[in-house]
């Protein structure tokens, strides 16, 4: 089985993270292709090897597979390591992801993913801080009911994989999720989150309209990135 993964800039790309996480996590091999975000809008650059013109892609073979949710589902009807097994947990996991994939809008604007800097945010909006109490809800939830140290058990799957780039969002804008923090450090030092930092850390290009996004979430106290 021949995967290929294709994402984005390691710095802005929350979505390409998801998959790419996931993947090395649960030790799914692929070859991993990286079309970074060029200009505002790579839309007809992407149309080239993606259907909406956006990252992540999985190709496997002769099917090409949009979407992070639809690559993990796909994933997980191929390989063991996706949902627990116990049932209440893989309830909440599906339930967790779900609403991440499809929610949290504030927290997306807001506190854009910049995985090599800090910033101090501006005062939050109403929006963003039910989308922070909603994800301090799920991570003190999950741990309490299933033990930890990850969000449904014992054992790293999807649905820490789907909130991989809000703990990247925490530790960027020095957001509290309580008893969340536990899994906040233990998912930062998970091997392939390394891997992912240190490849944003090397990169050297900036994209206009994603810097402008993170100058209107706050101030920059600290720049880790590669220079320009």
């Amino acid at each position: 089985m021949a995967y290929t993964l294709i994402t984005a800039n390691r710095n802005y790309s929350s979505w390409s993270l998801r998959p790419w996480v996931l993947m090395k996590g649960l030790g799914i091999p692929f070859a991993d292709r990286l079309e970074p975000f060029a200009k505002p809008d790579n839309y007809d650059d992407f149309r080239k090897f993606s259907p909406t013109g956006q990252v992540p892609v999985l190709i496997d073979g002769h099917r090409v597979i949009a979407d992070s949710l639809a690559i993990a589902l796909y994933l997980a009807d191929r390989h063991p390591g996706h949902w627990p097994a116990d049932e209440e947990a893989r309830v909440f996991a599906q339930g967790a992801v779900c609403e991440m994939h499809g929610g949290f809008g504030h927290l997306r604007n807001d506190c854009t993913m910049n995985v090599g800097v800090r910033v101090s945010p501006r005062a939050p909006s109403e929006g963003l801080q039910r989308n922070l109490t909603r994800v301090r809800e799920i991570f003190e939830s999950g741990l309490s009911r299933f033990g930890g140290p990850w969000l449904a058990g014992s054992e790293f799957g999807a649905v820490d994989a789907f909130y991989a780039p809000v703990a990247f969002r925490i530790r960027t804008y020095g957001l509290d999720v309580g008893k969340g923090q536990a899994w906040v450090e233990h998912m930062l030092d998970h091997p392939a989150m390394r891997d992912w930092e240190r490849a944003a850390l090397a990169e050297t290009w900036r994209e206009e309209s994603h810097e402008a996004e993170l100058a209107a979430c706050g101030a920059i106290t600290a720049d880790y990135r590669g220079k320009a």
